[in-house]
């Protein structure tokens, strides 16, 4: 199984030499990844995200999948009630034994509207957008080329192969997206958000082919959580995201628990949670992905995450752990705030 799934990895490298968007496990804790219009939605003035995945390791040793991400965002004051974000994020991510690469950078924009409350609870509409630039690359010196399989299931280095013909191993190419989110902080310990984004605007081409024209078809996001408190010690965190991208569909969706560790002051807290993914199958039905393992701790304004895929699908045949690691690591720079601050904490 080992075998065919690292046959398999190669031959979609070598043949059409698509691409695949990242997505994180921790969404939550990745708010300019999820949605443009999350840009200075933040409790605090500053925030700065630190996100890292790593997925099939066991099976792929070396070669497996890389993810990560680093973003900052800060909100300026607009008025009496509104405030404007901006922000930027550099991701980058490498899978296999041909290094295929895609490095980001973008600027994201926002501006969020009070439509109603007070001053101990408001309900706001963000509007935002980003754009950026986009490298892929590919590395040809360990490609496996579909005419240097044997026929019997073997691989002869020996063959000839080549046979594919690669424009560029290296280009650039620009991305836009659009996002709304909509978010009601109803007191200091329960709010709710809902939001939606258009990512891909543009559809850029992304094909390393010569004469080939395959484009980056736009993915849909559709995302919703917040926070109830059930005491003042605990509370629940819910949260759900929907991704459509061209014939492929994909939901997660869980719960955490959060404890209080400290008093509101010194913002120190614990949370456990799990989480399912499911995606569809493209001849009809759905499959089952990943149940994920999730804790979080808070202290002041730091925010350390940590999860872990455990892979229910077909796949787990490959390896017993196979799934993916992931770490984030958030940091909101507060300073001096001579107003109330109203909005969900991420």
């Amino acid at each position: 199984m080992k075998n065919k799934l690292l046959i398999l990895v190669f031959a979609i490298c070598g043949t059409s030499l698509m691409s695949q968007d990242i997505h994180f496990s921790q969404f939550y804790m990745s708010p300019l990844n999820l949605n443009p219009a999350m840009t200075g939605v933040m409790n605090c003035k500053n925030r700065a995200i630190v996100n890292y995945r790593n997925q099939w390791s066991q099976v792929l040793k070396g070669d497996a999948y890389n993810t990560y991400s680093v973003s900052y965002d800060q909100k300026v004051a607009v008025g009496r009630s509104d405030y404007f974000g901006i922000g930027g994020t550099l991701w980058g991510d490498t899978a296999g034994e041909l290094n295929y690469g895609t490095t980001q950078g973008r600027i994201s924009f926002s501006y969020s509207k009070k439509m109603g409350g007070y001053r101990k609870s408001a309900k706001y509409l963000v509007f935002g957008a980003d754009a950026g630039i986009t490298q892929r690359r590919i590395d040809l010196e360990n490609a496996r080329w579909p005419s240097q399989h044997d026929g019997n299931g073997g691989f002869d280095a020996t063959l000839p192969g080549g046979n594919i013909n690669i424009q560029d191993t290296d280009f650039l190419h620009g991305d836009l997206s659009a996002g709304i989110l909509f978010f009601n902080v109803m007191d200091e310990k329960s709010n709710y958000y809902v939001g939606l984004a258009i990512h891909h605007l543009n559809q850029p081409g992304v094909t390393f082919l010569q004469d080939a024209n395959e484009t980056l078809t736009s993915r849909l996001t559709a995302h919703a959580g917040g926070e109830f408190a059930i005491n003042k010690d605990f509370s629940i965190l819910p949260g759900i995201i929907y991704m459509s991208q061209g014939q492929h569909r994909e939901i997660n969706a869980g719960a955490s628990a959060r404890f209080n560790l400290g008093s509101r002051t010194d913002g120190q807290s614990w949370q456990l949670g799990g989480w399912y993914r499911i995606g569809n199958k493209v001849d009809g039905g759905i499959h089952s992905d990943a149940l994920i393992l999730s804790t979080r701790f808070d202290y002041g304004n730091y925010g350390i995450g940590f999860s872990y895929d455990i892979n229910v699908s077909k796949l787990r045949q490959a390896g017993s752990f196979n799934g993916s690691f992931e770490f984030s690591l958030n940091y909101l720079i507060c300073g001096p705030e001579k107003r109330a601050v109203y909005c969900p904490r991420f």
